[in-house]
């Protein structure tokens, strides 16, 4: 694999940085293997998003971060870009703070091209193409998932940097376990949630609700506290028969006004389903999804350079029927199954489609030869759109010992075009020029090469991954006489490595995450704009009896506006600081202290981030 000039001088560099830190790490824990067992490690989670089945970290063969409910409640994050940002591989930006348009970029991807995952539905704009990271309040949900690397063959379209799955509370057959919890800070900021969770007889049930309010701050210099509020709830309820068959169903809202210069928006952001699951036989269950999405947005915008006042609505609806089985052969795991997804579209905004329907068929084998393993996958995609796309997977794996896990992988994955860039209708902007979309776009297409090592232990762990992605067709905007539309011209090759640790001994928890990237438009040489190429995060916390300290540190180098690598913004690194007290049973407080050096920073040109900002909660419950 040739490695241009500089990609291989960055690479080498951090590579020579890294390696010693995973050296480093595996030698300060071989004292800690005479006291593991080798079947019980406190830092090698199950999860579920990497293969569609529960696997642990090492088994998963994936480059997979997961962030229990004791890191949620410890870090307390006020959205769910700051809980990601500065994760191994996750790149986050915004305009602002406080419920401004944010996007996660996963291995320099692009926002379109990360698949957000609540309990198993897709939460997406088919207008936008992305996810409104921003609109979700973190209080709602207990466990995050980060897959990073290609699963088209697994969940479709545009997961071609990753997944990000969202997981809310699920509860036991145990009496009511009520929970609530109030504070506020900085910016006149408020913030209040409650939940009841239990269940007897082989139902479950768990609810909750909060409300976010702030002022805010000024996002642009000079400019206006722009506000902010949210008001969001689940439910879930799942019910278990004797003979093993499960019914079950879940609803999340959340809604709001989000204010930013030059008018204000109202939002909702909705995902809703049920489920019921067979076990047909000793080897074989059955399970049948039908959920539905929501993505809607009414947009008040003040009169400006651009025009006029207005007001425009643009509401997206995506279905979904997922017939999924899974059929267990000893140490072997099949799964096979269809998807319908219909995506809906209605508003002010006169496309000239406003529907499309995908049928989709995939399968995946999960195959044990201890020490090796093998995991494959393959899935087809018929759009009415854009046409039909063939996806697939394979990963490798190879355990040294008891130990360590060597892993390779290979995937292929797809970003579909949205809505706007196929139907958006002819507007002409005189002097400006002119905009439409494309119906004739081709979805951009991906593979990517991966090669990771693992080592876990009792106490700790390390993951050390390096990897190549390769994209064609990318869309882009091309702009001739004047007259703008997107289409596919440019390629983007992007090399990355990752490397994370993580310890939890007597009452310390460290983690930390290096990555660096190379996302190079392969057309100009240049980086591809807005992404960081270097980052860092290192998380503390130390449990002192009652009391806990803990603190976050996330550094990231600087990026470019553009595409042209000419309008450059500055890095920055950030300080954020938390204590809490348990003065009671079932009692706690917490204190946070984000941007704690008040570090004045940007992600996006002309867009400030909040300073300085103290909020102080008290809470009851588990």
């Amino acid at each position: 694999m040739k490695i241009g000039n500089n990609a291989s001088r960055g690479l080498a560099a951090f590579s020579l940085a890294a390696l010693p830190l995973a050296v480093q790490a595996q030698a300060q824990s071989q004292a800690l293997v005479d006291v593991a067992t080798d079947d019980a490690y406190s830092l090698n989670p199950v999860v579920v998003t990497a293969a569609l089945a529960p696997r642990t970290a090492d088994q998963s063969l994936s480059s997979v971060t997961v962030l229990d409910e004791a890191a949620l409640r410890r870090q307390d994050p006020v959205s769910i870009p700051d809980l990601l940002r500065g994760q191994p591989g996750v790149d986050v930006t915004s305009n602002g703070s406080f419920g401004k348009s944010s996007g996660v970029y996963i291995r320099g991807t692009g926002n379109e091209s990360t698949v957000l995952m609540i309990d198993g539905i897709r939460l997406r704009s088919a207008t936008d193409g992305g996810a409104a990271w921003q609109y979700l309040d973190p209080r709602m949900f207990d466990r995050a998932e980060i897959v990073r690397g290609p699963r088209g063959s697994l969940y479709g379209a545009d997961a071609v940097g990753g997944v990000v799955q969202l997981f809310t509370p699920e509860s036991d057959e145990d009496a009511p376990q009520p929970r609530f919890s109030f504070g506020g800070g900085s910016f006149d900021t408020q913030r209040y949630s409650a939940g009841l969770s239990g269940g007897s007889g082989g139902t479950r049930y768990s609810f909750a609700g909060s409300h976010f309010s702030t002022d805010g701050t000024p996002i642009r210099r000079g400019g206006e506290d722009k506000g902010y509020d949210s008001t969001a709830g689940f439910a879930r309820l799942a019910h278990t028969f004797d003979n093993g068959a499960e019914v079950g169903g879940l609803a999340l809202r959340a809604r709001g006004t989000n204010e930013y210069d030059g008018g204000e928006n109202d939002f909702v952001q909705q995902v809703a389903g049920i489920y019921g699951e067979l076990p047909v036989s000793d080897i074989w269950r059955s399970r049948l999804t039908l959920s539905e999405s929501r993505d809607e947005l009414d947009d008040r915008a003040a009169a400006s350079d651009w025009g006029p006042a207005s007001t425009s609505t643009i509401n997206t609806r995506t279905r979904t029927a997922r017939w999924e089985n899974t059929l267990t052969l000893d140490a072997h795991e099949l799964v096979a199954g269809a998807e319908y997804t219909g995506d809906r579209v209605s508003g002010t905004t006169d496309f000239d489609e406003n529907s499309r329907d995908n049928v989709a068929a995939f399968a995946q084998g999960l195959f044990d030869f201890a020490p090796f393993a093998v995991q494959a996958s393959l899935r087809y995609d018929d759009n009415e759109a854009y046409g039909d796309e063939v996806t697939g997977g394979l990963a490798l794996g190879y355990d040294v010992d008891g130990h360590h896990t060597l892993r390779a992988s290979y995937g292929t994955a797809f970003r579909a075009p949205t809505f706007n860039d196929l139907y958006w209708p002819f507007e002409d902007f005189g002097d400006w020029g002119s905009y439409a979309g494309n119906p004739d776009l081709r979805a951009e297409t991906s593979k990517t090469l991966e090669l990771g090592a693992r080592g876990r232990y009792q106490h700790h762990f390390w993951d050390l991954a390096i990897y190549q992605t390769v994209v064609d067709d990318l869309i882009a905007t091309e702009t001739v006489n004047g007259d703008s539309r997107p289409t596919n011209i440019n390629e983007a090759r992007i090399r990355g490595v990752e490397l994370s640790s993580g310890v939890e001994i007597d009452d310390w928890t460290v983690a930390a995450a290096l990555t660096y990237i190379d996302p190079e438009d392969r057309e100009t040489g240049n980086r591809i704009q807005r992404r960081a190429s270097q980052s860092a995060r290192f998380d503390i916390d130390r449990a002192l009896g009652e009391w806990s300290l803990g603190g976050s540190w996330v550094v990231q180098n600087h990026r470019y506006n553009d595409a042209a690598n000419e309008d450059r913004i500055g890095g920055f690194g950030l300080v954020n600081l938390r204590a809490g007290w348990e003065f009671a049973p079932m009692w706690s407080a917490r204190l946070t202290v984000k941007n704690a050096l008040d570090k004045e920073y940007e992600t996006v040109r002309d867009y400030r981030n909040a300073g300085r900002a103290a909020f102080v909660s008290v809470h009851f419950g588990q």
